[in-house]
C-alpha cells in the first residue's frame, strides 16, 4: 500500500489506480482496499493524515491527485462541501445502498457506517440505565459530580448538541448544556476511552462515548478492564432515538481517476465492505440488510434518531456558539 509517493507533481490519470486521502486509520481501511484491488485489479494509493486534508486539497486545486476522500463526522464532510472541494456522487448503486438521510441532499458526500453516541455507566455503582433514559437526563441533579466527557468542542459532541438543537430548539439545549456542565466530575478532557477509564477508576459514574470504542477496548488487553467496568446504553429509546453520526466518503472535485473512484465508492457501500467495517472497527453498517459483527450485535438493537444528518449539520454553528456561551470546556 503506497503512502505518499504519488502525491507530488501534476495529477496524472492512471488506468488501474485510484488515489485516496484518508483520515481513517490504516488498520481499518487497508483490508478494504486490498479486497477492492483483488476484485477489480485497481490499485489503491493512500495518503493517511490526522488533520489538514481540506487545506491540502484547497492548496492543490485542479492539480490535486486526490480522487476519494475518507473521513468521519458530518462536520468534516460538510466542511469539504462548503469549501467547494468535492463533486456530486452520481452512482445508482450507491443511492440504492445508502438511505437518503445518510447522504448529502446533493450527494456531495455519502455515509458509510453509523457511530452511535451512547452513554457508558458504571456496572458497580449504577448498573444499566433505565429503558427511558434520555440525553436530557444527563442534566438531572442526581448526577452532580458524576459525569465525564471529552471536550464539548470535539466534533462528536458538537454533532450531539446540534442534534439537540434540531430536535428541541436552542433555549432547551442551552438549559441542558448548563445542567450537564454542572454535573461534570472534572473539566472536559481526553478522548472517549479516557472517560471509560475514569469510570473504572471511580472518578465518575457516567460518560458520553461512541459505541464502537467498547469493541476497541474489549479487544485491547491494556484497556479490557475499563470496558469490563461499564455498560453501554443507548439513550432516547422511548423518545427520539439515539443520536448517530457517520464515517463517510466524498469524490474529490478534480478527481483524475473518476471512473475508478466511482467503483471504489460503490464497493465501500456494498455488502462486503459494510460487513468488514463492522468486524474491524465495530461500527454499524448503513446498508439495510447487512448484519453487524457478532460483538456489535451483542450490544443489542436500538432505535436510531430519524433526523436526517444534513439537517443536524445545519446547526453546527449554533452548537458551537451555545457551547461557548455556557463555557462548557472551562
Amino acid at each position: 500500500m503506497l503512502v505518499a509517493s504519488f502525491f507530488t507533481g501534476y495529477a496524472q490519470a492512471a488506468d488501474k489506480e485510484v488515489n485516496v486521502y484518508s483520515y481513517r486509520q490504516p488498520f481499518l481501511v487497508e483490508p478494504l482496499f486490498d479486497k477492492f484491488t483483488e476484485q477489480t485489479g485497481i490499485k489503491v494509493n493512500v495518503l493517511f493524515a490526522k488533520k489538514g486534508l481540506a487545506e491540502r486539497l484547497a492548496s492543490e486545486g485542479e492539480y490535486s491527485p486526490a480522487d476519494v476522500i475518507l473521513t468521519v463526522d458530518i462536520s468534516r464532510l460538510t466542511n469539504l462541501v462548503d469549501k467547494g472541494l468535492v463533486q456530486p456522487i452520481d452512482i445508482a448503486e450507491v443511492d440504492e445502498n445508502i438511505p437518503a438521510k445518510y447522504r448529502d441532499k446533493e450527494n456531495q458526500w455519502v455515509g458509510l457506517t453509523l457511530r452511535a453516541r451512547g452513554v457508558y455507566s458504571s456496572r458497580d455503582r449504577v448498573g444499566r440505565l433505565p429503558a427511558d433514559f434520555d440525553y436530557f437526563d444527563l442534566a438531572d441533579p442526581q448526577w452532580k459530580g458524576r459525569i465525564c466527557t471529552r471536550s464539548g468542542k470535539h466534533p462528536y459532541n458538537v454533532s450531539l448538541v446540534a442534534a439537540m438543537i434540531a430536535e428541541h430548539g436552542e433555549a432547551a439545549t442551552k438549559t441542558w448544556l448548563e445542567g450537564l456542565k454542572a454535573n461534570l466530575a472534572r473539566k472536559p478532557q481526553g478522548n472517549d476511552r479516557a472517560q471509560v477509564k475514569a469510570i473504572s477508576e471511580g472518578l465518575c459514574d457516567l460518560s458520553l462515548g461512541n459505541s464502537y470504542y467498547l469493541g476497541k477496548m474489549l479487544n485491547d488487553e491494556s484497556q479490557k478492564a475499563w470496558a469490563d467496568a461499564v455498560y453501554l446504553n443507548f439513550p432516547g429509546q422511548q423518545a427520539q432515538g439515539t443520536h448517530v453520526n457517520v464515517s463517510g466518503v466524498a469524490l474529490a472535485k478534480y478527481a483524475p481517476n473518476k471512473a475508478n473512484a466511482e467503483q471504489l465508492i460503490a464497493f465501500l457501500t456494498g455488502d462486503v465492505a459494510q460487513h468488514m467495517y463492522s468486524e474491524v472497527n465495530y461500527e454499524h453498517p448503513i446498508k439495510v440488510g447487512v448484519q453487524p459483527s457478532e460483538l456489535v450485535q451483542s450490544w443489542g438493537e436500538f432505535k436510531i434518531d430519524s433526523l436526517p444528518l444534513p439537517q443536524i449539520a445545519a446547526h453546527y454553528g449554533d452548537a458551537i456558539r451555545l457551547l461557548d456561551e455556557v463555557q462548557f470546556d472551562l
